[in-house]
């Protein structure tokens, strides 16, 4: 071992790493620089558990000559038969470091090490990479050195931990927090909080197709029907428009109650309003679609739904509204308040999908006139359009 370029690499990481941008880079040349040093590394793993309604950790492998490996795993891990005798479940839970010589017969109680003994894998070692806060993480290290790794390399890697933790604690807080702002507020409004704007004021304007949709009778449906079921049912709902949504870049900026409002933003890079105004569509097509679709057993029933979308197009206001030090991030304007309006109008007339007479000028996908209506709030009446392919029901509203 080089005692030496240990300390450098030791010091390379407390600054942060700046030679190697992004965690992937990082890791690959942090372990490219521990072999030169001398440690026998063959395969390196980090596992760093994510606060994520989805994912419960990401993974990160490196291998000499090649690229580094990334994934994910979801929360269902945690109940697999593999997880629960893994090195790694060790670490988690009790933050204890986890050795298993290949030579060893005690190793066999881990099933991976069948697997890296197939590699040629002689020893592996899996240690905690401990938070400020006691929160643990884990790596993993192995090498097919002859007689695994001698102490002087154990207690290299074990001084590597400490400043890995640090380094990965750092890139995981930022992560967490745009995750966080992603899933709570949504990826633009998230790229502007973190970037800054995050006084109350601070608001732009963009123009952009705007939807507002809710589930036709849902009033009833609460009442009728325990709180816990609802709320299930409305994950399921909204699990049918999200997914449409952004599939066709559009943001999802609230959920209110049974109402869903979203933007699609229109720029340069995004694409003109021709191009956006279709994608808004083929997403209310698509959520529709899956709406129609969805069923939930009720005892011997089985509940369906019906929601309607209001479509338009404007200008508006983008950024922080609120009160004291409690904001939220959201875009207030006539066009959002004319959408409003016509998607209770839609509400009245038995239609899923309505549209502004500017959207369904602009996008050319079928349109029936439905008429004039005057609008609470604004001096003129608005002329409505409905999918030609949309037969009118009576209103469930």
């Amino acid at each position: 071992m080089n005692a030496s370029e240990l300390r450098d690499i030791v010091a390379w990481m407390i600054g942060g790493a700046r030679s190697a941008p992004t965690p992937p880079q990082m890791m690959a040349e942090c372990c490219e620089r521990l072999v030169r040093a001398g440690l026998p590394l063959w395969r390196v793993g980090v596992f760093v558990r994510t606060l994520h309604p989805e994912i419960y950790g990401r993974h990160f492998l490196w291998k000499p000559g090649s690229e580094v490996e990334q994934g994910t795993v979801d929360h269902k891990i945690l109940d697999t038969p593999e997880f629960s005798v893994s090195p790694l479940s060790i670490v988690f839970k009790q933050g204890l470091e986890v050795r298993a010589r290949l030579d060893d017969p005690a190793s066999a109680r881990f099933p991976i090490i069948e697997d890296l003994r197939a590699e040629g894998v002689t020893d592996y070692i899996a240690l905690p990479l401990v938070y400020t806060d006691g929160f643990v993480n884990a790596s993993s290290w192995t090498t097919r050195q002859p007689g695994g790794f001698t102490e002087e390399q154990l207690s290299a890697l074990r001084s590597i931990a400490v400043p890995l933790a640090r380094y990965i604690e750092i890139v995981t807080l930022r992560r967490t927090a745009s995750l966080l702002l992603d899933t709570y507020v949504g990826n633009r409004a998230g790229e502007r909080i973190m970037g800054g704007q995050i006084r109350r004021g601070h608001a732009d304007t963009m123009d952009a197709a705007i939807w507002l949709s809710d589930l036709r009778g849902f009033t009833a449906l609460s009442d009728r029907l325990p709180a816990e079921t609802v709320v299930e049912i409305l994950n399921l709902y909204f699990d049918c428009q999200v997914s449409a949504i952004r599939a066709h870049g559009g943001e999802v900026l609230k959920f209110m109650g049974d109402g869903l409002l979203a933007v699609f933003p229109i720029d340069e890079y995004l694409g003109d309003e021709v191009q956006v105004c279709s994608q808004v569509l083929e997403a209310a097509r698509e959520s529709r679609a899956g709406i129609s679709a969805l069923q939930f057993p009720n005892g011997d029933d089985v509940e369906r739904f019906r929601f309607g979308v209001a479509l338009h197009l404007g200008r508006v206001l983008y950024g922080n509204i609120g009160g004291g030090n409690r904001l939220d991030f959201t875009c207030i304007g006539p066009a959002v308040n004319l959408a409003a309006r016509l998607e209770k109008i839609a509400g009245r007339l038995g239609r899923t999908v309505v549209a502004s007479e500017r959207f369904a000028g602009i996008c050319d996908g079928g349109w029936s006139d439905l008429g004039e209506f005057p609008i609470a709030g604004f001096s003129k009446a608005e002329r409505i359009y409905g999918l030609f392919d949309e037969a009118s029901a009576a209103s469930a509203g």
